[in-house]
């Protein structure tokens, strides 16, 4: 297959050309406040096609995305690929029989496109078993990972896409609210709840903290290269002994542009509390099944509210929870955007304005939930939770 493409990085910012946004948009200005979460998610998709990345040709890689925007009804993003493919030199017949769905002859590329589809749309239907397909389809533990970081970021691509499409929309309604609609809690609002030293255990889900066992394996810190090092440097301090990370170092300029965007989404100063994002990102987790991340976050939501009734109602049932107009109006959009990524719209986003969510606010909230859209489709699918008593008993 001729490559004319794939020899250096695609120029056009895709996020803005697939929303889409122009210099001078209001969206656009909007989402330039957060830089560094533009450039990585960039830099993510450059090092997601780049040639360099071996056993999964770029071709193969396209396929997937067009599948996985197909499957995920994210039409302009679909679109994207397709023109990318054309411009690849793919067969016309095998980039319609992708887009639509239909059968491939190839053995190799129906397990890969079946795998795409299970993760974009069942997350939690990963197992072992599912990455023990790819394997005995021929690909290598690198290339298996890279296969995985893909699926997720074009999942958490499309969340951003769709996002923005609902921002850029709302902005286009003619005349302006005098008001936000309805009194509402601040975002520092304090709640009197006792606290409580006993874990949240609810329906499979938990604040505890939890392991994790990778089902490939690990990089070896003792032979990694400088730039395995680096890209587990950036995300964290503890990144190095974390059997998660280790296993992502497998791809690390993917690993790198990924940790660069988490800690942009998660850290940023102004905008969204933290505590908020911590609940996007727990909400989301909650909705994929993702246990491990569930528990990450739920705890991190503790620590900067300094209460978790909320966590607990999320984990008995997300669709109802929330302690006040404005919480419950972030939880319902995590939802939405989460599971429905093609039904956000200008409605969405004016009920957010009216419990007193600033446009920046909703920037870092569809940032927070389609980042676990990604981290959720790599935990579930590249191994499994550890609860305490089964490491207690392995220590």
């Amino acid at each position: 297959m001729t490559t004319t493409l794939s020899d250096s990085s695609f120029a056009v910012d895709v996020i803005d050309a697939t929303v889409p946004l122009v210099p001078g948009h209001a969206t656009r200005l909007l989402r330039q406040q957060r830089d560094k979460v533009v450039a990585a998610t960039q830099g993510s998709y450059d090092a997601m096609f780049s040639p360099s990345v071996a056993g999964l040709t770029v071709a193969e890689r396209l396929l997937v995305a067009l599948h996985a925007c197909s499957v995920s009804k994210a039409a302009t993003l679909a679109a994207h690929y397709r023109e990318r493919l054309l411009a690849e030199g793919a067969d016309r017949e095998l980039i319609a029989a992708v887009g639509s769905g239909s059968p491939v002859a190839d053995a190799r590329l129906r397990t890969v496109l079946a795998f795409t589809a299970s993760l974009i749309e069942r997350p939690i239907e990963g197992d072992k078993a599912a990455v023990q397909s790819l394997a005995d389809a021929g690909l290598s533990t690198p290339a298996i990972v890279a296969l995985g970081q893909l699926i997720a970021f074009l999942s958490y691509q499309v969340r951003v896409v769709a996002g923005l499409q609902a921002l850029a929309a709302e902005e286009l309604v003619a005349e302006r609210r005098a008001g936000p609609g309805q009194a509402s809690p601040l975002p520092g609002a304090k709640h009197e709840v006792p606290s409580t030293n006993a874990p949240i255990r609810i329906k499979g889900f938990t604040n505890e903290v939890l392991g994790w066992k990778p089902w490939l394996d690990p990089v070896d810190v003792a032979t990694a290269t400088p730039a395995q090092l680096a890209a587990l440097d950036e995300m964290s301090p503890q990144a190095r002994t974390s059997p998660y990370f280790l296993v992502l170092a497998h791809q690390p300029e993917m690993l790198l542009q990924r940790s660069i965007a988490f800690n942009a989404i998660m850290f940023a100063p102004g905008g969204m509390p933290r505590a908020e994002r911590e609940l996007g990102a727990t909400v989301e987790s909650r909705v994929n099944g993702c246990v491990y991340c569930a528990s990450v976050h739920a705890q991190r939501f503790e620590q900067l509210a300094k209460r978790n009734d909320v966590i607990s109602q999320v984990f008995e049932e997300p669709a109802s929870a929330g302690t006040t107009p404005r919480e419950k109006a972030i939880v319902e959009f995590s939802i939405r955007l989460g599971a429905e990524p093609g039904k956000p719209s200008a409605d969405d986003v004016r009920t957010l304005k009216a419990v007193g969510l600033s446009e920046l606010e909703i920037l870092d909230l569809v940032h927070a939930v389609a980042l676990f859209a990604w981290a959720n489709r790599l935990m579930l699918n590249l191994g499994e939770p550890v609860f305490p008593a089964a490491m207690a008993a392995a220590s």
